[in-house]
């Protein structure tokens, strides 16, 4: 009886053990999820990137980018990929798969931005308490003012009167989601927006624009509010975490990474991880070590391109190790055939310093424009998306796709349901595999910025500081419209440099772009995020060469938006 008993516990216990080992096994058996987010990154700050658009060989570059290079090689390359025009608002489209610009995020803003909360006021009928006017008041002078902005991501506070975006975090069920990095989210330390509010461990992060890269810690842990009204007990913008004794932050954030990498393959649990590594290289200030600096200093190849800048160099240099070593590490620890890695930059690159800095910080030809801005410069960003065995290797896919489309994609690549819920990106999953799209899987074909804002950074069409602009573009074209009064129609397919201007060639697809532009942005867009006429305007003093026009009132009045232009 003894062993009889004792034989039938050990199956019991056999066929337990059998049944924990296959739930952990198809758990597993999920992908790993890395996704590494650069900052302000250009187009052809990438090798890869820059070889095929300027057909340059890497040798003959200035910045080094091995290892995105090799990871191109093993995934898939997008030549066109967009993100919004700045950082808080991509970040905000890639975590929830919606526009930005519906989200409310039309900007990126500093930590002295003046919200309702960190004022203590109860914001009027219609507006969130984290909504923002921000404005650089060295501007002048201004035909229209800016829309406002959001800059806390709706995480079901009671104050969101019931918004609670769902992030991807939040979205990746039976997943461990870990957060590394920047966050910009949070409006700067407000207690209930971190990344632990939205589905994320957080390993170390700072709610801000931009970071030092050396001596940051005393910043991230901070605890006294900058705002004393605001209502929490203390400041939540961040942590820096154990102090690991290194000095500059790109290697400090990725050794985290590694040691988050080690401790979920040897956790129990069973869970497939999603890391969202938000770098903050290469955002300024632009800081590197020294002999990373002076190696550049001295390169040969310096000016190509106009990348001159060594310690921007230095900068690029150093995130591409940090993906070496991310990349390295996955196959020390006998992963990387089951770990999917997308590599994007929130934004196109910045070509000099606002402000009084007027250094020149990297180039995007053959792309015009530059960060805060709806020309290709600004907006065309490169993604790479590997997942060893899995996608077609060393492949480009040539179809326009924009940030908001990684949500539904990594939610199908992790096997997950489709969101139930409305989003407005698509997913690009079996581009993957069908880079050239003959299966027809990803349909489609029209995407919209808004970015409601003057900003200091220069208009290509006139060295003055960008006015207020929106963007679609549909098919091959693409249409800028300029609040100012300003139309510019190009042919991104033949003049990715966007210097002929069409608008007054094609009149009818002119018409059509703009209409459906105002079409999406009054069913989409709160009027508070648009621009408005500023009532003390002195056309007297305006310093651009034609007069301010009212294209929307215009298009209103059922009047022809280019009987001014003819």
């Amino acid at each position: 009886m003894s062993n009889i008993k004792t034989t039938s516990l050990f199956s019991i216990s056999a066929l337990l053990l059998s049944g924990s080992l296959a739930c952990t096994q198809e758990e597993s058996s999920k992908p790993n999820i890395i996704f590494i987010l650069a900052d302000d990154l250009g187009y052809t700050d990438v090798n890869y990137f820059a070889t095929r658009a300027t057909n340059t060989p890497t040798e003959n570059q200035f910045y080094e980018t091995p290892n995105l290079n090799k990871l191109a090689e093993q995934g898939v390359s997008f030549s066109q990929a967009y993100s919004c025009p700045l950082c808080a608002p991509t970040r905000s489209s890639l975590l929830t798969g919606k526009y930005a610009s519906r989200l409310g995020f039309q900007t990126a803003t500093a930590g002295s931005a003046n919200t309702y909360y960190t004022q203590g006021i109860e914001p009027p009928a219609g507006f969130h308490e984290q909504d923002c006017y921000w404005e650089d008041k060295s501007i002048a002078p201004r035909a229209l003012l800016n829309g406002n902005t959001l800059i806390a991501l709706p995480s079901g506070q009671p104050q969101d009167n019931g918004r609670d975006e769902i992030t991807i975090a939040e979205a990746l069920k039976g997943y461990h989601s870990a957060f590394l990095g920047k966050w910009h989210l949070g409006g700067h330390g407000s207690e209930g927006y971190q990344p632990r509010d939205n589905g994320f461990e957080e390993l170390a992060y700072f709610d801000s624009g931009g970071s030092p890269f050396f001596n940051w810690r005393k910043l991230w842990n901070r605890k006294e509010k900058y705002f004393p009204k605001m209502r929490q007990d203390e400041l939540q913008q961040g942590k820096a975490g154990e102090d690991k004794g290194i000095d500059f932050l790109t290697e400090d954030l990725t050794e985290r990474a590694l040691e988050y990498i080690d401790r979920r393959v040897k956790s129990s649990d069973g869970k497939p991880f999603f890391l969202y590594f938000c770098e903050f290289a290469v955002h300024s200030p632009w800081q590197a070590p020294d002999s990373t600096i002076q190696r550049f200093s001295e390169k040969a190849t310096k000016g190509w391109n106009g990348h001159k800048n060594a310690t921007y160099a230095a900068m690029v240099k150093h995130l591409d190790v940090s993906v070496g070593r991310i990349m390295q590490k996955l196959k020390d620890v006998g992963i990387d055939e089951n770990t999917i890695v997308v590599f994007m930059s929130d934004n196109g690159g910045i070509t000099v310093g606002s402000g009084g800095n007027h250094d020149v910080i990297t180039n995007n030809w053959p792309l015009s424009g530059q960060k805060a801005n709806v020309y290709e410069g600004g907006i065309r960003v490169p993604l790479i998306i590997s997942y060893k065995g899995k996608v077609k290797s060393g492949a480009w896919c040539d179809i326009p796709v924009d940030c908001n489309d990684l949500f539904p994609t990594l939610l199908e690549l992790a096997g997950e349901p489709k969101p139930t819920h409305t989003i407005d990106g698509q997913s690009i999953a079996g581009l993957l595999k069908d880079p050239e799209n003959k299966q027809k899987s990803y349909t489609r074909d029209t995407y919209f910025w808004h970015y409601p804002l003057s900003v200091i950074y220069r208009n290509p069409a006139d060295d003055l500081p960008f006015t207020p602009h929106s963007a679609v573009r549909k098919g091959d074209y693409k249409l800028i419209f300029d609040w100012y009064g300003r139309l510019n129609l190009y042919n991104i397919k033949e003049d990715i440099s966007e210097k002929d201007n069409l608008a007054t060639q094609m009149p009818d697809k002119t018409r059509e772009l703009f209409a459906e532009l105002m079409n999406y942005l009054e069913e989409n867009v709160e009027k508070k995020y648009w621009p408005t006429a500023n009532p003390d305007y002195d056309p007297n003093t305006e310093v651009r060469e034609e007069p301010y026009s009212d294209l929307y009132r215009i298009h209103k009045n059922g009047e022809d938006i280019l009987s001014s232009k003819q």
